[in-house]
């Protein structure tokens, strides 16, 4: 039988192994690891189906349309005129709007994404203990999934009562003129106590809601892995001695961070694509406002192009961190 843990000796050993994982009649056919990858193509062969057959399309004929200049012709479609890389240019120095909401809304994805990942964890911790009514405290942190999956965004944005109340809320903190949180920001700016550090901090307190919000999944992900850490090491450690604090930074943390690189992807993906994400509002507004398709299209698979790149930087800095264990 195959050494899988044998270091791969070139680059495209890996994508030799992948193939054959798939192919019978080899040893690596044959192993442990082939049969569970496989058994977990099947669980993401719906999805790899309906990408082909409802999306690739679609994306192929958008970056098409990123590099064309799209006319629509009515009884007869659309018309492309190449312009090159013109879309490109307006969308990041033409526009006014577009870099300015990349750069916001990356920042705001950041602190983000680090909040809801620590959020998310110290909830698990908590939620994997014993006590009563653990399991309607579970179905409580997971409630915002279900709320934010489509009913909740669309009460939001189009529920005049919402509107009503919400104005009705800035009303009232506008007529008291007390706002607490830019008041005790603004006393810890006037003392000079780490200014950038509260900015951040205080950040992540205005945007407690859409944190919570997010957190449903992540929480549900990091319970599965603390869940799978076996008694017998917490036993052992308690057997030498090992206080709850050492115990977690030796077990529990180390055996659930492979977790940490599935959930910040999860997290950025998420961001990127909320309903109140001000460049997806720009793009919505460029496609069916202004018809500038081929602007929209730039628009699109540059906003794309970040996202990749913030999950492929994370992703390598969480590889190089982390622990992973067999």
């Amino acid at each position: 039988m195959a050494n899988q843990n044998a270091p791969r000796e070139h680059w495209y050993d890996g994508i030799v192994e992948a193939v054959q994982t798939y192919i019978p009649g080899n040893a690596t056919f044959r192993t442990m690891r082939a049969r569970n990858a496989r058994i977990g193509t099947l669980f993401i062969l719906p999805f790899i189906i309906g990408f082909l057959v409802f999306m690739c399309k679609p994306m192929v004929e958008s970056f098409n349309f990123s590099f064309n200049d799209v006319k629509m012709v009515p009884g007869q479609g659309y018309e492309l005129t190449p312009v090159g890389l013109g879309n490109y240019k307006t969308a990041l120095l033409v526009d006014p709007e577009y870099n300015t909401l990349i750069v916001e809304e990356s920042g705001e994805m950041i602190i983000n994404t680090i909040a809801t990942l620590v959020l998310s964890f110290v909830i698990a911790v908590l939620l994997n203990q014993e006590f009563k009514g653990r399991v309607l405290c579970r179905a409580i942190f997971f409630l915002p999934v279900i709320l934010s999956s489509g009913v909740l965004p669309g009460i939001e944005h189009q529920n005049e009562f919402y509107d009503m109340m919400a104005g009705m809320a800035e009303a009232v903190e506008g007529s008291s003129g007390i706002n607490i949180s830019q008041a005790l920001q603004d006393l810890l700016q006037v003392s000079g106590v780490a200014n950038s550090f509260f900015e951040v901090v205080f950040t992540m307190i205005d945007s407690i809601y859409d944190i919570v919000m997010a957190s449903g999944i992540q929480i549900i992900v990091f319970l599965s892995g603390l869940q799978s850490i076996s008694p017998s090491l917490y036993e052992a450690a308690n057997v030498e001695g090992c206080s709850g604090w050492e115990a977690f930074w030796k077990i529990t943390f180390p055996m659930v961070s492979p977790l940490l690189l599935v959930n910040c992807i999860y997290t950025i993906i998420d961001f990127f694509m909320k309903n109140d994400n001000k460049v997806m509002e720009l793009i919505y507004q460029v496609t069916y406002q202004d018809f500038k398709l081929g602007v929209s299209a730039a628009m699109s698979w540059l906003y794309f192009a970040i996202a990749l790149a913030f999950i492929g930087v994370s992703s390598f800095i969480i590889t190089k961190a982390v622990k992973s264990y067999e």
